[in-house]
């Protein structure tokens, strides 16, 4: 009995553990994803339409990396406001999900 109690709470820990992990990453992922945005909307107040490389790389590997995103979204951003966009998809999605996890 005291063995089952035992895994039960080794149990609970780990998926306790599983969950913040997950928690973190989602966090991180928006405080990233939120960098990315501000980034972008000071090329945005320039009138800047075109990213630099830089940037450009950082965002599509996001996307790329987000199966939140729309089929329409995958396709790598040409433009400030285009990027924009899909960084918004995500985000939105992640706070949906966070949410539901609640």
């Amino acid at each position: 009995m005291i063995k089952q109690a035992s895994r039960a709470i080794e149990h609970m820990t780990a998926r306790e553990r599983r969950i913040q992990r997950a928690k973190y990453a989602r966090r991180n992922k928006m405080r990233y994803i939120d960098k990315l945005l501000n980034e972008l909307e000071m090329l945005n107040l320039a009138d800047q339409r075109q990213m630099p490389p830089v940037l450009s790389v950082a965002i599509n590997k996001v996307i790329e990396e987000s199966p939140e995103v729309t089929v329409l979204a995958q396709a790598k951003p040409a433009s400030v406001m285009e990027a924009m966009d899909a960084l918004y998809e995500i985000q939105d999605s992640l706070m949906y999900n966070q949410i539901e996890d609640e």
